[in-house]
């Protein structure tokens, strides 16, 4: 059978193209938020309940999705989220009041997050330490194009928001379209019959986890949970991404909406925002290529991503300006520099959290630390929907600047980089 050259990376290209999918299919709402709500009759209340509503069950679906996935694999388990949040992105066109709309987003939540957990295990399971950062934020990179691309291609697909239900449609059947491809192409390394032998002899080498894991061969499944909730490292990343993530949260949901009420942006003149996320798209690759870097100095690669991250942190607090800026120029040049900053912190505080648990946990870990994630986004929808209402969107962005600061110190506090698995460099 004919081999595929360099083949972990074009898997890694297919989680891309999930990822890009992912966001497309969350964007549309956020974008078309200000045509449906006037359709609908909803309030900027009514839409931080919906918005809630989708984190809400993204949550409980990512402590689910994460312990399946590590389950069944993440080929079948892939597919299944993929066509799961595909096919509830296409029943928004349906959607008739606040309460079709809200069960909507649940479904899509539902299923959205099952993609996360299992590019994180396909990343534990194809690619060396060394890269994986890079691997992480490449994928990564796909769910913020998907966000680049975003405000130029639905608002043509809705025919500038008149025809809102045609873009969930076709983003929807997108997602349904990958899923062919990936069900033939992905298998486990030690599986696949179109590997190279190099690169199956590259893969064997990466260490799977560190010394001190646990044998899941003689756990129960209630032993197993207890094992990846003990962990204090778990908590410390959990913490680290409640706190810091509500920051890009923020930019998906409301920032349009942002712009609409505070800047007097039309709704068709929304596809500038496609510049924020182009900033995204680079922080993506710049954190992985950056905590690189520090792994090619002999660092630990714990201590590696905490370096980045501290860099990165010095950015977002910039958000204090963005209410203050004279200009639009310049309020959308701050939101560039704080998203390009925050998607270089995510990429290497997933990245960390790939080196410091054993293999058989990642995807179950990753969905536990993701769901505080979530919790954060919640939290931040609530705030900011209050905020808006009853004041203005300047007390969120004075909040926003201190949440990456206060993440890192908690982190470095908590020793998350220091642990004696890996006070020598490890290197595949």
């Amino acid at each position: 059978m004919r081999t595929i050259p360099s083949l972990r990376w074009v898997i890694v290209g297919m989680l891309f193209l999930a990822a890009v999918l992912n966001y497309l299919d969350r964007q549309v709402l956020s974008l078309l938020a200000s045509v449906i709500q006037t359709d609908l009759g909803l309030s900027d209340v009514d839409y931080g309940h919906i918005t809630s509503g989708f984190l809400i069950a993204y949550t409980v679906s990512l402590l689910v999705s994460g312990r399946l996935i590590d389950r069944i694999g993440v080929r079948w388990g892939l597919a299944l989220y993929v066509t799961w949040w595909s096919l509830a992105t296409m029943a928004h066109a349906w959607a008739h009041s606040f309460t079709s709309l809200a069960w909507c987003r649940v479904l899509l939540g539902l299923g959205e997050a099952g993609n996360w957990p299992a590019s994180t295990k396909a990343v534990s399971e194809w690619i060396t330490p060394k890269e994986r950062a890079f691997a992480i934020g490449l994928y990564t990179m796909g769910a913020t194009l998907g966000a680049t691309i975003a405000p130029m291609l639905i608002i043509a697909l809705s025919s500038g928001g008149s025809n809102w239900g045609m873009a969930f449609l076709v983003t929807g059947a997108a997602g349904l379209a990958w899923v062919v491809p990936w069900l033939w192409l992905y298998r486990r390394p030690s599986e696949h019959p179109r590997i190279t032998p190099g690169e199956r002899e590259l893969i064997a080498s990466i260490p799977t986890c560190p010394p001190d894991a646990p044998n899941e061969n003689h756990q129960g499944e209630g032993r197993r949970w207890l094992e990846v909730l003990a962990r204090r490292d778990v908590w410390l990343l959990l913490v680290g991404r409640m706190l810091t993530d509500p920051v890009w949260y923020f930019y998906q949901f409301w920032f349009a909406k942002y712009l609409t009420k505070d800047r007097a942006v039309a709704q068709a003149d929304l596809g500038i925002t496609w510049v924020v996320f182009l900033a995204a798209d680079i922080g993506c690759l710049a954190g992985g290529l950056l905590s690189a870097w520090y792994i090619r100095r002999g660092c630990p690669s714990p201590t590696a991503r905490m370096r980045a991250m501290l860099l990165c942190a010095f950015l977002p607090p910039l958000s204090a300006l963005l209410p203050f800026a004279p200009s639009l120029g310049m309020c959308i040049g701050v939101a560039m520099l704080v998203v390009f900053a925050h998607l270089m912190w995510l990429a290497n505080i997933s990245a960390l959290l790939v080196d410091r648990v054993p293999q058989w946990m990642v995807a179950t870990a990753f969905g536990v630390v993701a769901a505080g994630s979530t919790v954060g986004g919640v939290v931040m929808n609530q705030t900011v929907g209050r905020l808006v209402s009853e004041h203005s969107y300047t007390a969120w962005f004075l909040i926003a600047a201190c949440l990456h600061p206060l993440a890192w110190l908690i982190l470095r506090i908590g020793r998350v980089d220091h642990d004696e698995a890996f006070r020598t460099s490890r290197k595949p």
